[in-house]
C-alpha cells in the first residue's frame, strides 16, 4: 500500500480538510505536540485562520522501568497523577517529586526554545484542536488531553492524519472528538504512512511558530 501522504505539511493539509468546520470560529486555537505534530498543525491552523502554539507534554516514568508512566506534566504548569499506577506500584511522594522535577526541567528547555519570552497561551473556554503526526498507542496523546483538560478549555478535538483504532477508541472516552483522515486496521507504525518523515527538527518548529504568529498579527491587524 502506498503511504497516503508526501509528508508532514501534506498530512496536515489533508487533516485541515477533515476540520473544515471549525474555520473562522473566533474561539478555536490549534495546538501541536512538538516535535513532529507542529508541521501538521501549522497547515490546520493555516486552514482555519486559527492561531498555533505547541503544548509540550513530558510523561513521568518509574524510575528503573521508564516505559511504565505514573502521570504526566505539560505546558502551564499542569500534572496529572495516574492514581491506579502509584497505589499499585507504591510510588512515595518523594519519588512523585525527584521524577517530576527531572522531567519538568526538561519541559522548561524546550518551553524557553519554543517560546522565548512568551507564556503558554490561554486556553479556558476555548476550543482547542491537539494535533500530532500519528497516533499508535496513543499514550502522548492521552496524558495531553488530561493534563490540557484541567485548564478548562471548552472543547478538546484530538487530531492526527493516522491514527490506530485502539489508540483512537482509547482517545474517544478523554477527548470531546477525534478526527484522523485514515484508520487502518492493521497500524504498525505512524512513519509508515508517509513517503517522507524526517525528524523534525527545533529549528523547523521555532520558524513555524514564528510564521505563524506573523500570520495571525497581521489577520487581527486587518480586523481593526
Amino acid at each position: 500500500m502506498r503511504a497516503p501522504f508526501v509528508d508532514r505539511r501534506d498530512a496536515g493539509r489533508a487533516l485541515a480538510g477533515k476540520l473544515r468546520r471549525y474555520a473562522g470560529l473566533p474561539d478555536v486555537l490549534v495546538l501541536g505536540l512538538p516535535r513532529g505534530g507542529v508541521p501538521v498543525a501549522y497547515e490546520v491552523a493555516t486552514a482555519l485562520g486559527a492561531p498555533l502554539d505547541v503544548f509540550v507534554v513530558r510523561k513521568l516514568g518509574v524510575p528503573g522501568h521508564e516505559e511504565i508512566a505514573f502521570g504526566a506534566i505539560a505546558s502551564g504548569g499542569v500534572r496529572v497523577l495516574d492514581s491506579s499506577v502509584v497505589a499499585q506500584l507504591r510510588i512515595s511522594d518523594a519519588m512523585i517529586e525527584r521524577v517530576t522535577q527531572m522531567e519538568r526541567s526538561e519541559l522548561e528547555q524546550r518551553e524557553a526554545l519554543y517560546r522565548p519570552e512568551r507564556r503558554f497561551s490561554d486556553v479556558e473556554g476555548r476550543t482547542v484542536i491537539l494535533v500530532d503526526d500519528g497516533i499508535a498507542t496513543g499514550a502522548s496523546m492521552y496524558a495531553a488531553v488530561l493534563a490540557l483538560r484541567q485548564e478548562r478549555p471548552a472543547r478538546i478535538i484530538v487530531a492526527a492524519p493516522a491514527g490506530s483504532a485502539d489508540g483512537i477508541r482509547a482517545l474517544s472516552a478523554v477527548a470531546d472528538a477525534c478526527v484522523c483522515v485514515v484508520t487502518p486496521p492493521l497500524f504498525h507504525a505512524v512513519g509508515m504512512w508517509y513517503l517522507d518523515f524526517e525528524q523534525t527538527t527545533n529549528a523547523e518548529v521555532r520558524d513555524l511558530l514564528r510564521d505563524a504568529r506573523a500570520r495571525t498579527a497581521e489577520a487581527a491587524g486587518r480586523a481593526t
